[in-house]
């Protein structure tokens, strides 16, 4: 574990901010040191388990249990102080999805991702020759979607017990008192100085003089203030008032095309959950406008007629099979999926088993694929990446899996002034032109066009195993469009290998999207296969890391065994 200690002295001359000595009193929500915590990778709990992208962030969310919360409480909880501690991909100005499976059986997939403003358009990305411009829609106010955290987190509040007055109160105490900031989030921090300058049109607390170290202090008054304002006003405190004329001050001082209509329209909504099995389990994923479900119903299914079990982890057969799933799940998405609420996605003819089979006939156990001979699937009648993950799971049953998201790194780099909160950059996910890739390299077609409302792709995958009808698994992950595969590969790691929760979370992971035509390799992955990979034809690239994946477990006996991720600052929490 990974002990955090106070150092040094911060002097901060930003808007928003403060100094804080070292050795001052700890910062402190009820019950929370935000100046000394530790990282906890495993945790196993009789009544509750929470794990995300980090500390505090978990800790806010087991406290909501130990009040009498249940995991929905926990959930926002965490959502809310993640907008504080990790402002990488925590957020109030981005959005996401909600999978949950409550005790008495409801299922539910709630969709607050964020929308094209009124005034967007197809081609609002490409310059004077019908080019993308890449830049426009990753840096900046116009890459900015209408943001939908903060709806629904209000949406999903009906489950829960606590008043949101009481959630949002530990992310209030972060902002306002300060929080010590680990080596990673001082090094993203200094990484994206200059950008934080030169995107956002006032001074922002991200910003001091001299580079940020771990055990730093950040403390973060306008975003203190703009939490208070949707403490005491709902989310109105948020999409009306003061806080959204911030934002669209902000917007017209850089150039952005969010209004104060587009804002008081948003509205979180309530879809029919992705239902699926796999090997007599069934899976619970989200729904369109998140391709994360459909890719991972898609891929479950074509590799369960084959006994990967028995080939064994990360061997060349395993890997190969898993891949040319992989290769032809992403092709039907650049062809066939976008905001279902604008076109018409052929989910059932996408996930049918005459069509999956036939997906995989040509598959050669002995030789590489190709994504240019491998292209989408034929649908009869068919008409035409930084995040965050965490999960909960509570002792009476309820399972929570939220993916939320800025989708680059610290969104589009631009602070609201006056209100201290990040914008995501979102547009990127929509098809800025046909055949044209994002920031994540992933290639779309007319069904995600730009258009005013309408919700851009994601790669999102919140997912909830159940196991004989209960609970088993609550997994998700960051990654962009590695997202699916990660979990994809969580959980046959789980199911068919029969692999450790720790070894299946942190074990090295592979992805392939059809186009580029490669396959990425995580550090640590198995030379052997590598080399069998390459003599079979395939094209290998080495990623420093791929995902973060968070992972609860129900064990025999109802006890929860909760993982977080190896590859970040994520931590778990139970009691």
């Amino acid at each position: 574990m990974h002990s955090l200690v106070v150092t040094g002295t911060l002097l901060l001359l930003t808007a928003g901010a403060s100094a804080q000595k070292a050795g001052s009193p700890p910062a402190k929500g009820p019950g929370i040191d935000a100046y000394h915590y530790t990282i906890t990778k495993n945790s196993t709990a009789a009544h509750g388990a929470v794990v995300s992208a980090h500390p505090l962030a978990s800790l806010a969310g087991l406290e909501m249990l130990r009040k009498g919360g249940n995991a929905v409480d926990a959930a926002i909880a965490t959502q809310w102080a993640l907008a504080v501690v990790y402002p990488g991909a925590g957020n109030i100005g981005g959005g996401g999805f909600m999978v949950a499976r409550l005790a008495g059986n409801k299922e539910i997939a709630l969709d607050y991702r964020e929308m094209a403003p009124s005034r967007a358009h197809r081609d609002m990305y490409l310059d004077s020759k019908g080019n993308a411009i890449a830049d426009k829609s990753l840096n900046g106010h116009l890459a900015s979607g209408v943001p939908g955290t903060v709806a629904g987190l209000f949406a999903a509040h009906q489950y829960a017990r606590l008043p949101m007055k009481v959630l949002i109160q530990p992310a209030i105490d972060f902002a306002e008192k300060g929080f010590v900031i680990t080596a990673a989030e001082a090094h993203g921090l200094n990484a994206n100085r200059e950008d934080f300058e030169h995107f956002s049109t006032r001074p922002v607390a991200f910003v001091k003089n001299g580079p940020w170290q771990q055990g730093d202090t950040l403390i973060q008054k306008e975003l203190a203030a703009t939490l208070k304002r949707i403490q005491a006003y709902g989310q109105q405190g948020f999409y009306e008032g003061k806080t959204a004329r911030l934002i669209v001050e902000e917007m017209q001082r850089g150039g952005g095309i969010i209004t104060l209509e587009d804002l008081k329209a948003y509205k979180a909504k309530f879809r029919q959950p992705l239902n699926f099995s796999y090997r007599g389990y069934n899976i619970i994923g989200m729904p369109m406008p998140s391709s994360g479900g459909l890719l991972l119903n898609q891929m479950l299914k074509m590799i369960e007629p084959y006994n990967i079990g028995a080939m064994g982890f990360a061997t060349p057969a395993s890997v190969q099979l898993m891949t040319e799933a992989e290769r032809r799940a992403y092709a039907d998405r650049a062809r066939y999926m976008g905001d279902a609420d604008f076109v018409k996605v052929p989910v059932k003819a996408l996930t049918s088993e005459a069509y999956l089979k036939n997906r995989m006939k040509d598959y050669d156990p002995q030789k590489a694929g190709n994504s240019r001979q491998t292209v989408e699937g034929v649908v009869p009648g068919y008409e035409s990446e930084e995040t965050t993950h965490l999960s909960v799971l509570d002792k009476e049953g309820n399972a929570v899996a939220v993916t939320t998201t800025l989708n680059n790194g610290y969104g589009s780099r631009t602070v609201v002034g006056g209100a201290g909160f990040l914008l995501n950059d979102e547009m990127d996910d929509f098809s800025a032109k046909p055949g044209s890739p994002n920031l994540f390299g992933a290639v779309g077609g007319t069904a995600n066009a730009i258009a005013p409302g309408k919700r851009m792709l994601s790669s999102m995958a919140p997912t909830i195993v159940l196991k004989n009808r209960k609970p088993f698994l609550v997994a998700g992950t960051p990654g962009g469009t590695t997202i699916p595969t990660s979990v994809f590969q969580t959980i046959v790691n789980i199911i068919d290998f029969n692999m450790t929760l720790d070894d299946a979370v942190n074990k090295p992971k592979f992805h392939h999207q059809w186009l580029p035509d490669r396959i990425d390799i995580e550090n640590g992955f198995p030379e052997s296969t590598s080399d069998a990979l390459k003599k079979m034809g395939y094209q290998l690239y080495d990623r420093k890391q791929i995902g973060r994946t968070e992972v609860i477990k129900v064990m025999p006996g109802g006890k929860l065994e909760a993982v977080a991720d190896h590859r970040g600052d994520d931590s778990a929490a139970g009691f």
